[in-house]
């Protein structure tokens, strides 16, 4: 049966998953601040607004009476899809979710004092003063990030007391003076970062992907590969965590939930209750469904039997350096001659200094996920945005 499904958000995930959801027999209206957004080029009906404005919300919802709302990203009047759920309608994974996950505070208090699960050391500042008093109680070196953003925006590293007002400046430019809040966290020395894409199901046990290693840089996503190398034992924990938290939240869908790797120990990090942008890996056949078809099925309610793991993979982002519209990108017929790889044009309309516009995707069955990255890495230096 085709569904109405209200996607909020439509950037380069939300494009991969209507097309998803548009393979499926499924009705898609995207909706965003701007016009032309990724997943608006590929969806059957658009809207643009501004989605913290929970008027224009409400507006949005009575014209399309959708039968499921998807949010994409974190910038939403999340409290609005309480009143959605209770009058009938499917919020993805569920409006607890969407609400406790966009700010860091609910997922971290969850996560640590409720299900007890192992987090970096951390505490909450609301002025200048509380962040120093904060800073000191953690100790050096610490993370400093807002509570309500993504992307890595407004997020520092304090390596010593001269750097703790450059990181609350940075972190009120990211979300707004009226809005500044950070949590401090302690800074884990870890020997890598992964992310658990974690499926759960209406009606289904719930499911994980091979494990997914990242990179990032300035707090976002530069690179990942699958499978990531983690012990049996970290893996078994890692999964172990990922269902406790998905399950307090629930509903059906995806999770990305990111962990930190220590020598012995696993911590829980954060958590997205949508395809998780170190996921577009998927993308490059690693598994018999890539991550945006898992949401798909899972949404739709589909029996997912199994994830299969089919080969290795690695993903490499491919940026802008100068802010403009109307990009032009050159290097693609060099790009498409390197073997075993692909890449994906996202089609964003407006660029900015270090705007993610593409990825490129190397894959094997032979190859190391090191190989993999060297080559994915080559493919997206081949591609030039102007």
């Amino acid at each position: 049966m085709q569904k109405r499904i209200l996607l909020l958000g439509s950037g380069e995930l939300g494009k991969e998953f209507v097309i998803a959801c548009q393979r499926l027999g499924q009705h898609v209206i995207a909706v965003d601040s701007y016009d032309q957004a990724p997943a608006m080029q590929v969806a059957h009906q658009c809207e643009v607004i501004n989605m913290l404005d929970g008027e224009e919300l409400d507006r949005i919802v009575a014209k399309h009476k959708p039968d499921l709302i998807v949010p994409e990203i974190e910038a939403i009047r999340t409290e609005r899809l309480y009143d959605y759920e209770k009058q009938g309608m499917q919020v993805v994974p569920s409006a607890k979710a969407a609400n406790f996950t966009m700010n860091r505070k609910s997922i971290r208090d969850l996560a640590a004092t409720e299900l007890r699960v192992r987090t970096p050391k951390f505490l909450y500042a609301s002025s200048l003063d509380e962040l120093i008093i904060s800073v000191n109680k953690i100790g050096f070196p610490c993370v400093v990030k807002p509570l309500m953003s993504s992307s890595g925006k407004g997020q520092s590293v304090i390596k010593d007391i001269t750097d703790i007002e450059m990181a609350w400046s940075a972190a009120g430019k990211a979300r707004g003076e009226a809005t500044r809040k950070v949590i401090v966290e302690e800074f884990i020395e870890f020997e890598s970062e992964i992310t658990i894409l974690t499926v759960t199901q209406k009606n289904g046990e719930t499911l994980f992907c091979a494990p997914i290693g990242h990179r990032q840089e300035r707090g976002d996503y530069m690179e990942s590969w699958q499978p990531a190398a983690i012990s049996s034992g970290q893996l078994q924990r890692a999964q172990k965590i990922a269902q406790k938290v998905t399950t307090a939240l629930g509903g059906a869908g995806i999770w990305g939930v990111e962990f930190f790797l220590t020598k012995d120990d696993v911590y829980f990090s954060e958590l997205s209750p949508r395809p998780h942008d170190t996921g577009m890996v998927t993308l490059a056949g690693t598994q018999n469904f890539n991550q945006f078809e898992l949401h798909a099925r899972a949404v739709l309610g589909l029996p997912i039997p199994e994830i299969k793991l089919e080969r290795n993979g690695a993903s490499a982002v491919i940026l802008t350096e100068s802010a403009g519209t109307e990009p032009v990108y050159s290097g693609l017929e060099e790009a498409a001659n390197f073997p075993d790889t692909d890449f994906r044009i996202f089609g964003k309309p407006v660029t900015r200094p270090f705007r993610r516009m593409g990825v490129a995707l190397a894959y094997g069955r032979k190859e190391s996920t090191d190989e993999l990255r060297a080559r994915a890495a080559e493919v997206a230096k081949t591609i030039e945005v102007r």
